[in-house]
Parts: structure tokens; C-alpha cells; sequence
């Protein structure tokens, strides 16, 4: 096994443990007016992601069912600290710039199916979940409203999924991204 395989097999279960803390924060940002709004459109595009009914993997699936999430609010934070650099200055509590250091451990091991999940994750600003699209997430204090507290009752019922520190279940997750990433 690789270097980088016995770090991934040490990380990814760890950002199982954390996603429903990671998400209620993210969340929060949406309310900071110290957030640039660029950055907020990718949280709210990644917290979105959250309530869609199609995954790139299915909740329920044994070992890997939220790691997708977890993968997306990291490519969500990178994209939102890259395209707006003022971040990095009003992120006072590091979570922007922590989960963007975590997508380069995605980015190193996905290699070429990589850009398709940046693709996937900024094409989420455009569509809409449960009627709700990032511009109104943005836009709408009510919506805003709404879909923090979703996201916060989402996080109550969060059950971190088993991973079992096996490089099988790294295949079974690359094979799953890379038939599931358009």
C-alpha cells in the first residue's frame, strides 16, 4: 500500500466523524457578512448537495456513504478561498482554509478524475435543491433561514457511516466516483 493510501484510509474516516460539525459550521458562514459572497454561493451550493436525492454516492452504501459530501464541502471551501482571496482574511476561525487543505489530499488521490468533481461542485451553484437554488440561499433571508436550520436538523440525525481502513475500500470509492462523475 502507498504512502498516500494509508493517508487517505487515516483521513476519510475522520471526515466522517466531523461532516455533520463541518456542515453546521459551514452553514454558519452564510449568515457572516465578513464572507464574501462568491464563497458564500459555493457553501451554499455544497450544502445544497446535502439534500439532493442523487448523490455521486448514495447515502446508504456501506463504508462510503457521505464520503461524496465530505468530498464536496472541500472542493466547495477550495473553490470558494481560491476565486476569493479576501477569504483567507475574514475566515477567523480557519474552517474555509482548513477544509480547502483537505480537497489537496482529494486532488492528489482522484489525479485525473479530479477536475470532474471541481466540474460537479461548481455546477452545483446553478441548480437547486428542494426548490431552493444557491440564488435564493444567497438572496432570501427566509430561505437562508430555512435551509441553515435543514442543515442543522440534517447534522442531529447524521449517522457516520462504517469505513473500514482496507485499501478495497479505496478501489470500491474510485470505482464508484469515477462511473458516477460526468
Amino acid at each position: 500500500m502507498t504512502e498516500l493510501e494509508h493517508e487517505c484510509l487515516d483521513r476519510f474516516p475522520h471526515w466522517l466523524d466531523c461532516l455533520h460539525e463541518d456542515v453546521v459550521a459551514l452553514a454558519s458562514l452564510l449568515t457572516a457578512e465578513s464572507i464574501p459572497e462568491g464563497a458564500q454561493r459555493h457553501i451554499a451550493g455544497a450544502l445544497n448537495y446535502l439534500t439532493k436525492s442523487l448523490d455521486l454516492i448514495p447515502d446508504g452504501v456501506e463504508d462510503l456513504g457521505y464520503l461524496d459530501d465530505a468530498f464536496v464541502i472541500r472542493v466547495a471551501a477550495s473553490l470558494a478561498v481560491a476565486e476569493t482571496p479576501s477569504v483567507r482574511e475574514v475566515d477567523i476561525r480557519g474552517l474555509l482554509v482548513r477544509l480547502a487543505q483537505e480537497a489537496k489530499l482529494i486532488e492528489q488521490w482522484m489525479g485525473n478524475d479530479f477536475p470532474r468533481l471541481v466540474k460537479v461542485v461548481r455546477e452545483l451553484g446553478k441548480g437547486a435543491s428542494r426548490g431552493r437554488s444557491v440564488d435564493d440561499i444567497i438572496t432570501d433571508p427566509a430561505i437562508r433561514a430555512e435551509a441553515i436550520r435543514e442543515v442543522q436538523s440534517w447534522s442531529k440525525t447524521y449517522q457516520k457511516p462504517s469505513f473500514h481502513k482496507d485499501p478495497q475500500t479505496l478501489i470500491k470509492l474510485r470505482s464508484f466516483l469515477s462511473s458516477r462523475l460526468p
